[in-house]
């Protein structure tokens, strides 16, 4: 575990720099000294006038400890633009059913929602299973123009 350390006193150290090279030496020190010290160790702070100790935890977390506290993390297999695009389509596509006469409506719905076939849709409405498939075709023709349609 990394302890903490001094600031040598770099304007002993060399006599002859000039204080821009001494401040950025200090400055380097500091910073290598917060990424190897501050970020890592948690601590305790003691308050002797209230006698009270405080817990100073780490800003950098280990994996396990997040895992204990049951922290939420990103699946790596979920694509958030291909949740957003799918989401603009299905919100597309109810739109456009909307624009649907009842009997289109109907027919979508029992052969894509129901899961019927054309044959059985059309043995429960007495219409021929050609003239089922020739409306259903019209109407996802008129489904995908609807939908190029709109922006």
């Amino acid at each position: 575990m990394a302890h903490e350390r001094r600031i040598p006193n770099y304007r002993k150290m060399y006599p002859a720099a000039s204080e821009e090279v001494i401040a950025v030496l200090r400055q380097s020190e500091r910073r290598l000294q917060y990424l190897e010290y501050d970020l890592k160790v948690e601590r305790f702070v003691l308050d002797e006038t209230k006698q009270v100790a405080f817990f100073i935890p780490s800003r950098e977390d280990s994996l396990e400890r997040l895992m204990e506290a049951d922290a939420q993390f990103v699946d790596e297999e979920t694509n958030v633009e291909e949740i957003a695009i799918k989401a603009v389509m299905i919100a597309k596509l109810k739109e456009s059913l909307g624009l649907l006469s009842a009997d289109e409506l109907e027919m979508i719905h029992a052969l894509f929602y129901q899961g019927l076939t054309e044959r059985e849709y059309a043995k429960n409405v007495g219409i021929p299973q050609k003239t089922i498939n020739d409306r259903k075709v019209r109407i996802l023709r008129k489904l995908k123009k609807l939908l190029e349609n709109q922006k």
